[in-house]
């Protein structure tokens, strides 16, 4: 589970701030919570590898995919860069262990980037994309949410304009991991 950790109306005061107030917390299955990591600039999408020993998380306003190792007891370490300079939210991962989000900050696309950054593939979407999830036969269709957004009025200005989109396209490889 992870957190913004600030109320939408602090918005314009955290983008340009350099805080990162994010947290990501283990909830058990007994249902015990406790935090794992911090100082995260908007964590907003997270994947977890096949193997359950490393997760990617999406950190939107510090323009990185950062990750992390996964400790048997759901502990996390070993904090590195995984993709900086792209503008992920909503992310998703492939067999090939490429990570499907928008490439960069004021972009209308959504990128297959492999880890150290280089895009592999771009599509053009004419909107900004806000999520992406293989599924769909053999997880090999690639779902891409998109909607209008200038980055005022919060989410409700986002959800009052009805521009949302779900778009698809064929994926490459097949979707793995653990959204």
């Amino acid at each position: 589970m992870n957190t913004i950790n600030f109320d939408f109306g602090e918005f314009n005061e955290v983008l340009g701030s350099g805080k990162a107030p994010g947290k990501i917390a283990l909830v058990t299955p007994d249902g015990d919570a406790r935090e794992v990591a911090s100082e995260l600039a908007f964590p907003n999408g997270m994947v977890v590898t096949p193997d359950n020993k490393t997760l990617v998380i999406s950190e939107s306003f510090a323009a990185r995919l950062t990750a992390f190792d996964i400790a048997d007891d759901g502990s996390l370490s070993n904090r590195r860069v995984w993709a900086d300079g792209v503008g992920p939210d909503g992310i998703c991962l492939d067999a090939e262990g490429c990570i499907w989000a928008s490439s960069g900050n004021m972009t209308n696309d959504c990128a297959r980037i492999r880890e150290g950054g280089e895009v592999l593939e771009r599509i053009e979407l004419g909107r900004p994309c806000f999520a992406t999830m293989l599924g769909g036969p053999e997880r090999r269709t690639l779902f891409m949410l998109t909607a209008d957004w200038h980055g005022t009025g919060g989410i409700e200005a986002v959800l009052r304009a009805r521009t949302g989109q779900v778009l698809v396209a064929d994926a490459p490889a097949p979707g793995v991991g653990w959204p």
